[in-house]
């Protein structure tokens, strides 16, 4: 099924409806950094240099916590694609609100933390599954948003990414 406007709102209020648009947690992955995925509405990633540095490169970005693993939408030219193609997969994220990385100092450094595996996620059913969480889960942007994901998705400008969560 090709992602169109119709098939997300109709997959939105539907996910909505049976439930499953709630974030699951399996028992295995239930850690205080794991279950602050439930009620952040952001992260701050950084993407792992080869030689275990953290990169420069650093931004707070929606995500949606499904099926154990954490998917970002970004823009297919952005850092975050562009790490994940040459290779560096390895990630860290810090989960809570501060504002703009920029203006917020370290503070997030603060926040819970985990090191995730990044991933380009092209299976169009789990994009459809994703994008009508995020519609749940930003409901106030969605308007504005949920059109620029759906289209850049289906027009290559966007892509999503999947992080697991590393042990």
């Amino acid at each position: 099924m090709s992602i169109t406007r119709r098939n997300l709102l109709l997959s939105t209020g539907a996910l909505a409806l049976s439930g499953l648009a709630a974030p699951r947690i399996s028992a295995a992955a239930a850690s205080p950094a794991v279950g602050a995925l439930e009620s952040s509405g952001l992260i701050y990633l950084a993407p792992v240099l080869r030689n275990g540095d953290e990169s420069t490169c650093h931004g707070e970005v929606w995500f949606v916590y499904y099926e154990d693993d954490i998917f970002v939408v970004t823009k297919r030219l952005a850092w975050r694609t562009q790490a994940i193609q040459r290779g560096l997969t390895t990630a860290k994220i810090w989960i809570g609100e501060f504002g703009r990385w920029t203006r917020a100092k370290d503070r997030y450094r603060a926040a819970p933390y985990l090191e995730i595996s990044g991933s380009m996620e092209r299976d169009p059913a789990v994009h459809t599954a994703v994008l009508g969480i995020f519609g749940g889960k930003y409901p106030d942007e969605w308007d504005k948003w949920g059109p620029r994901f759906c289209d850049g998705l289906a027009d290559g400008s966007r892509v999503m990414l999947r992080y697991t969560v590393m042990n």
